[in-house]
C-alpha cells in the first residue's frame, strides 16, 4: 500500500470512528461520547507503539512487502479476539474487585515512565517464549512458500516463516494489551465503550502500518509522548487513593491527551528538521 493510499484509508477509519462517536452521542449522551473519543485517541496512540514493533518484526523475518498485508490481516483478527477476551476479564475483575483499578494504575505509571525515560530495548523474536514452545511441537521451514502459513513436505507438516512472524506478533500483543486495556478502563468501565473504542482503533492498524513504515523516522518523539500519556492515565486512576474527591473529569483528560500528542508530533518534526541541517 502506497503512503498516499494509506493516508486515505487512515482518514476513512478515523471518519468511521467519528461517525460511530456521533451515534454514541445521539443514543447514549454527551458523557459517553466524550468517554468514547478519549478512549479511542488513547488506543490509537498506543497502537503507534505496537506498529513500531511490527516494523521491526517484518524486517527481522524478512517478510516480502507483498506478503505483509496477509500477516497484518490475520494479526488484526487475532488482536480483536485477544482484546475482547482481556476486556471481558477486566470488566469482570473490576465489577467484583474495584481495587483492581489501582493496580492497573500502577502498571500504567511504571510502563509510561519506562517508555518515556527508559532505554529502548532491542527486540529478539528468537527469544519469544511462545515461539520457542511452538518449535518444540511443530517443525518450521526457513523458506517462504507464497502466502502459505503451513506446507506439507516429505509427508510432514511445516510452519513457514510467515506463520512464525504472525505467532510472534500475536504473542507480543498480549504484552501490549497489559498497557492498552487498563488505559481505557481509566476513562470508563462501561464494557461497550471500552470494547468499541478499542476495536475501532485496531481496525485502522493495517493502513496505519503502511503510513508509519514510510514516515516512522520523522516521528521518533511520539513514542515518548505515548509514555507520558500512559503515566498521566495511571496517575488519574490512583489519585482517589490519596483523596476520594480528587477526580479528573474525562473532558479534561481528553484535552490533556490531545495536547500531549500534538506537542510530541511538533517536537518530532522540529528534531527531524534540526537533524537535516546538522
Amino acid at each position: 500500500m502506497s503512503p498516499k493510499k494509506a493516508i486515505k484509508w487512515v482518514l476513512f477509519w478515523i471518519s468511521v470512528a467519528l461517525a460511530f462517536n456521533a451515534g454514541v452521542y445521539y443514543y447514549l449522551g454527551h458523557q459517553k461520547a466524550i468517554e468514547f473519543l478519549t478512549g479511542y485517541i488513547i488506543e490509537e496512540s498506543l497502537s503507534v507503539d505496537n506498529l513500531f514493533v511490527f516494523l521491526v518484526l517484518f524486517k527481522y523475518f524478512k517478510i516480502p512487502q507483498h506478503q505483509q498485508l496477509r500477516v497484518l490481516n490475520w494479526g488484526i483478527i487475532g488482536v480483536i479476539i485477544l482484546r475482547g477476551i482481556f476486556i471481558l476479564l477486566g470488566s469482570a475483575l473490576i465489577s467484583h474487585f474495584g481495587f483492581v483499578l489501582y493496580f492497573f494504575g500502577a502498571i500504567l505509571i511504571y510502563s509510561g515512565f519506562h517508555m518515556t525515560f527508559g532505554k529502548e530495548k532491542d527486540i529478539h523474536p528468537e527469544n519469544n517464549k511462545v515461539l520457542r514452545l511452538f518449535k518444540r511441537f511443530y517443525k518450521v521451514t526457513l523458506d517462504y512458500h507464497g502466502e502459505h502459513f503451513f506446507i506439507k513436505k516429505d509427508g510432514l507438516n511445516y510452519a513457514t516463516p510467515l506463520f512464525v512472524c504472525l505467532l510472534v506478533i500475536e504473542s507480543t500483543d498480549l504484552i501490549f494489551a497489559i498497557d492498552s486495556i487498563p488505559a481505557i478502563f481509566a476513562i470508563t468501565t462501561d464494557p461497550f465503550i471500552v470494547f468499541s473504542s478499542n476495536i475501532l482503533a485496531v481496525l485502522g492498524l493495517r493502513s496505519m502500518y503502511f503510513l508509519l513504515s514510510a514516515v516512522a523516522h520523522k516521528f521518533e518523539f511520539v513514542k515518548k509522548g505515548v509514555g507520558i500519556i500512559l503515566t498521566y492515565v495511571g496517575v488519574k486512576m490512583i489519585l482517589p487513593i490519596i483523596n476520594p474527591t480528587w477526580h479528573i473529569p474525562v473532558f479534561i483528560s481528553l484535552l490533556v491527551i490531545i495536547s500531549i500528542l500534538l506537542f510530541s508530533v511538533i517536537i518530532s518534526i522540529y528534531l527531524n528538521k534540526r537533524k537535516q541541517f546538522t
